[in-house]
């Protein structure tokens, strides 16, 4: 998968789909983490959280999806592992699509208040 980088400056995009489901910029960099790494422990270490934190977010996608966005196989000879079923790929690439045009959408208006910032150094 072409995994764009995450846009710079945007804050925190959360798109809530129901009351149960959502996508956020950890969830999306975890998903991310994931595709890299093919391991939920190792994306989630690199994201300074726990194999239970990272495991529990991975469990909400899959369960608020309705089908997995990851999915996994047990240790033993082929030591397991995890990767992005296609739906996971399609939901990460669709909200770093949101994440772009949002940034895209308010960038003149970020720039503004930046100018507004006075330099107190």
């Amino acid at each position: 998968m072409n995994k764009p980088a995450p846009p710079s400056g945007l804050g925190h995009l959360r798109i809530v789909l129901s009351d149960k489901v959502y996508v956020g910029p950890g969830r999306a960099d975890l998903l991310e983490g994931i595709a890299r790494t093919g391991s939920i422990s190792a994306a989630g270490k690199a994201m300074g959280m726990s194999y239970k934190r990272a495991w529990s977010l991975v469990q909400a996608l899959n369960e608020g999806f309705g089908k997995p966005l990851v999915e996994t196989a047990r240790g033993g000879a082929a030591q397991g592992g995890a990767h992005l079923s296609v739906l996971g790929e399609e939901v990460l690439a669709r909200y770093r699509a949101m994440q772009r045009a949002t940034e895209t959408a308010i960038a003149d208006d970020v720039a503004a208040l930046k100018a507004l910032i006075s330099d107190i150094s």
